[in-house]
């Protein structure tokens, strides 16, 4: 049986849960309040944070999904998404409209990766 192991485990959720050699983050927003660019980066920011901490990096993605607050701010988004992802690496992805935990907060993303 293949061990799952946690990382980052409060009550309600894991930033980082590991089954074999796939990689499952927690939704990652950005700071509240802050523009849609800024956002985006900071998700992003925390992602290769959070995929280093588990042994993998951006290239290693599978899928990506975006929700927005506001599908009018889907090309900032990818302004800055598309300056992060490495060329030839652009995992499957999905990209929706969805009311995030506060007002504040304009873009979450998930991710999926291999070790």
């Amino acid at each position: 049986m293949t061990e799952i192991a946690r990382h980052h485990t409060a009550t309600r959720m894991s930033q980082i849960v590991i089954h074999g050699d796939t990689i499952y983050l927690a939704g990652q927003v950005g700071t509240a309040g802050a523009s849609v660019a800024q956002q985006t980066q900071d998700c992003l920011d925390k992602i290769d944070a959070l995929l280093a901490e588990a042994g993998s990096d951006k290239t290693r993605i599978l899928q990506t999904t975006i929700w927005l607050a506001d599908m009018a701010d889907f090309a900032e988004m990818n302004d800055v998404w598309d300056a992060w992802v490495p060329e030839g690496h652009a995992p499957a992805r999905a990209c929706g409209e969805a009311k995030l935990a506060t007002p504040e907060y304009r873009v979450e993303l998930i991710v999926v990766a291999a070790r």
